[in-house]
């Protein structure tokens, strides 16, 4: 059922950023569109592009962050996946750190200031999945700052997650170049 106010929280989300937070270079032409077209960027069958939460953990010193082994793209990528319904995108992005982690005591980065403010929102192409019924299609993803503790243990969720493991920091800068040069101004 869809959200009756998620495309207002999502456009105001958009503008600050946009405003505020930009970081130059990125391709966000798509989802004002989609979000001007009033597309339900809250359903994952949405062409040619959703919503996507994901968490950037990073340790208290910035020396490490958490990362999980992708089993479908086969790849390191930070905690995350398709938007659900939440009060806060962030609570979303949190939601899906801990359901593919099981981290505990993750915390909103102060940089964020307590606000529903995404770190990066980075809208990239992701592979379809056949069995699913998908095609290619765009990723609107909002990435959120978090911290927690790398001495707590970790689980993996085996449907989507390999492994989870805490990796030095300079490795987000191939799993999201964006977000490990705004890392780096912190």
């Amino acid at each position: 059922m869809p959200e009756p106010d998620f495309l207002i929280r999502l456009s105001a989300l958009l503008e600050r950023y946009l405003r505020e937070d930009n970081v130059p270079g990125q391709h966000l032409a798509v989802l004002r569109w989609q979000i001007g077209e009033g597309h339900a960027l809250e359903n994952r069958d949405t062409y040619p592009g959703h919503v996507t939460t994901s968490a950037l953990i990073v340790s208290p010193d910035l020396t490490q962050t958490l990362l999980i082994d992708h089993r479908m793209l086969r790849r390191w990528l930070q905690p995350g996946g398709h938007y659900e319904p939440a009060d806060l995108f962030w609570h979303s992005a949190r939601r899906e750190a801990v359901e593919e982690t099981a981290v505990a005591d993750l915390a909103l980065h102060p940089w964020h200031g307590g606000e529903d403010r995404p770190f990066l929102i980075d809208s990239h192409e992701v592979p379809g999945k056949a069995s699913r019924g998908e095609k290619a299609h765009l990723h609107h993803d909002l990435q959120f700052l978090f911290v927690a503790d790398p001495a707590l243990p970790l689980t993996a969720q085996i449907e989507e997650v390999a492994a989870a493991r805490w990796h030095p920091i300079g490795m987000l800068a191939e799993v999201s170049p964006g977000a490990w040069r705004r890392i780096q101004m912190l």
